[in-house]
């Protein structure tokens, strides 16, 4: 034990002796370490967010979209002008009434209108659905209440409205009770719901959605007061489409369930829709094991960039070893004549490079600990001079400033692992041409 800490004393001496060159030396397996666990935590992070946008969809749910088919499927289909596709009606009685596993089912149809409150007016998403859509959807009331079955049977006038359409209509009134106009109806508020997060979009299978621009009402209402024709007016153009409803929400008893529900289905749509290929089933359980096969993906892609610098480390060490070595040929000489043999040369040299790369190591792990710390600071530079005022609101610029990188805490000792290893072979080498000097030789050198 007293022999290795002469050792390690002999190597911090030596290495003490050229601070400024030791210190540069070791910068690269600093930043090396760094990077590897800022890399794997800012995956981590990505990986991390894009789990939770799955999860709010509702692991144990199954969500059914209408979608535009094809134009040329389209064309074949109908002849009208009015373009007729997306999930029915009977559809969500098929799917209820068939399938044993579902425990909750919520229709949905979606359409743009102006909503209008004395002076003020603004457009939002009209969305009729029943009252398990606030459950399904993860969303909170910040005052009132919510849709009711006696709504629904009713055919009651009435709205929640979401809470960017509070504050812009109701900027300094309490908006329950109050009359909103949508198109040429009134209907009364009765709820308002909390801010929340938009989600973005998730791959191809669902667009990003914004719940703060929404106004909520209950969907027979909805189907009575509006009809299914749903007629745009843009760019001097005018669309109609009829479509009953845009989705399904589907909620099943049991996660290991699911995926033969959702199979179950697909099967039960195909038969109805299969020449119109106007639907699209996502199953986020689904979503979810890809993104996790996504994030193993992340890690290895991320921590093989990362670990390049390491190794672009080891290579600055073992050169500056080398040059150590033939600066102190003739220190070599004297200790071999005075008796250390080969394996005490060995010993020293490459106690040394362990030195270097053990303290560049432990440095890096306390700079990757500042990840987060550091990863403000370039949001805050990107905010402040790269992204305009328009793109900082914009998806991409939402993901980029939710984004919060996470520390892999497995990451710290591997990476920390890896570079003394790294040290340990880079140091191999000069220790072993160093030890295979010839003493004689080695006196002689100047």
């Amino acid at each position: 034990m007293t022999r290795i800490i002469r050792i390690i004393r002999l190597a911090l001496k030596s290495l003490l002796l050229h601070k400024l060159r030791s210190g540069l030396t070791m910068l690269g397996i600093v930043f090396g370490v760094f990077s590897v666990i800022a890399m794997l935590a800012i995956g981590e992070g990505a990986s991390a967010q894009a789990q939770k946008q799955v999860l709010e969809l509702g692991a144990t749910n199954v969500i059914v979209r209408s979608v535009k088919p094809p134009l040329d499927v389209a064309q074949s289909s109908t002849r009208t002008r009015v373009l007729q596709y997306g999930l029915l009606r009977s559809d969500y009685k098929v799917l209820t009434n068939t399938l044993p596993t579902i425990t909750k089912a919520v229709p949905i149809r979606e359409i743009s209108r102006e909503i209008r409150y004395l002076k003020d007016a603004m457009n939002a998403r009209v969305v009729g659905c029943t009252g398990d859509y606030l459950e399904m959807n993860h969303l909170e009331l910040s005052q009132g209440r919510f849709l009711t079955h006696s709504d629904q049977t009713k055919l009651l006038n009435v709205a929640v409205i979401a809470n960017d359409v509070a504050n812009t209509l109701f900027k300094h009134e309490d908006p329950v009770g109050k009359s909103i106009r949508i198109g040429p109806m009134f209907y009364t508020v009765i709820g308002v719901t909390k801010d929340r997060t938009a989600s973005a979009a998730i791959g191809g299978s669902l667009s990003g959605q914004d719940y703060n621009k929404d106004v909520y009402v209950p969907i027979k209402t909805l189907q009575v007061r509006e009809g299914d024709l749903d007629i745009k007016n843009q760019a001097g153009s005018m669309t109609a489409e009829q479509i009953e409803l845009h989705q399904i929400t589907l909620r099943v008893n049991d996660k290991d369930a699911v995926l033969p529900t959702a199979q179950a289905i697909r099967e039960t749509l195909e038969q109805s829709h299969a020449r119109a290929k106007d639907y699209a089933v996502v199953v986020p359980l689904e979503l979810l094991k890809q993104a996790e096969q996504i994030r193993l993906i992340f890690n290895v892609v991320l921590g093989s960039i990362a670990a390049i610098s390491l190794v672009v480390g080891g290579i600055g060490i073992m050169n500056i070893m080398l040059a150590t070595v033939t600066e102190r040929t003739r220190e070599i000489g004297v200790r071999r004549a005075l008796g250390a043999r080969q394996r005490d040369i060995v010993e020293q040299f490459l106690t040394e490079t362990i030195v270097l790369a053990g303290s560049g190591g432990l440095i890096g792990v306390v700079l990757g600990l500042l990840t987060p710390v550091s990863f403000l600071g370039i949001q805050w530079f990107v905010q402040n001079f790269i992204m305009e005022g328009t793109t900082v609101g914009s998806e991409v610029g939402r993901m980029f400033f939710d984004l919060q990188p996470q520390i892999a805490f497995w990451s710290l000792p591997v990476a920390f692992g890896i570079s003394v290893t790294i040290g340990v072979i880079s140091g191999i080498y000069p220790a072993v041409a160093a030890a295979k000097l010839d003493p004689i030789e080695a006196l002689r050198h100047e």
